[in-house]
């Protein structure tokens, strides 16, 4: 089967940490997406939340290709597209509202990544976290219809309405080495879904990572389970995505 593989990172590649920087890779991860990348012909590619800057920290040294900030930026045999920080003057005044109002949140962290910002309330009390995400529900609403509000686990990011992955990936798909081939996702959270469903419906294979409710018509149980798949398959097993168990 000619595919197209697009792999979230957090909670998909790598276990999720209390903190986004405290996120451990395990050894030989990037060599194997190396070589699974030359056994599909280039056709891989990264689909994050994250900058693209901060994914080739975690992979480095590697620079595989990469949508980032959910699509904003986008990294295709080596030239890298993107919005700047500059450019949203609107978010960047909430961005500095959320860091003012949050101060008094124990464990509330505020994920400023210039084009978009996450709050994560992973650590923090019930109350705590129950506040934090009423204020970055206020402050998406406050910046109106050119951003959008996405909810995670235990994180709100507000984004440019237009970023998701799903238009990230038929943004590959319009370009060699992934034009022709059936997409693949894997991702594990409910900003995953858009894109689960758009897969879907270009006849592709959505895997789900991880319990919950989904779209997605393949599930694995956790970020192991599929670096022991991604092993496989580079080290020259047979790529059959639809083998995989049902959702």
């Amino acid at each position: 089967m000619d595919i197209a593989l697009f792999l979230d990172f957090d909670g998909t590649l790598a276990e999720i940490a209390p903190r986004p920087d405290a996120v451990q890779v395990e050894p030989g991860l990037v060599e194997a997406l190396e070589r699974l990348s030359d056994r599909l012909g280039g056709a891989l590619a990264i689909v994050t939340g994250r900058p693209v800057s901060v994914i080739d920290g975690f992979l480095a040294p590697s620079h595989l290709d990469a949508a980032g900030l959910h699509g904003v930026e986008r990294r295709v045999g080596g030239a890298l597209s993107g919005v700047r920080a500059e450019d949203h003057p609107e978010l960047r005044r909430q961005v500095e509202r959320l860091h003012a109002e949050s101060r008094a949140l124990t464990d509330v962290l505020i994920e400023d990544k210039g084009a978009s910002v996450a709050v994560h309330w992973r650590l923090a009390s019930a109350d705590d976290a129950g506040r934090a995400e009423v204020l970055v529900k206020d402050a998406a609403e406050s910046l109106g219809g050119a951003y959008r509000l996405q909810l995670g686990k235990a994180v709100g990011e507000i984004v440019p309405a237009q970023a998701t992955k799903a238009h990230a990936i038929r943004a590959f798909m319009e370009r060699s080495p992934y034009a022709g081939r059936r997409p693949v996702f894997f991702g594990d959270d409910r900003t995953d879904e858009i894109a689960f469903a758009s897969v879907n419906a270009d006849g592709g294979i959505a895997v789900r990572v991880g319990d919950g409710d989904t779209v997605a018509t393949r599930r694995l149980p956790d970020p192991a389970a599929v670096r022991a798949l991604l092993r496989d398959w580079a080290a020259g097993g047979r790529i059959d995505p639809e083998a995989l168990p049902p959702a």
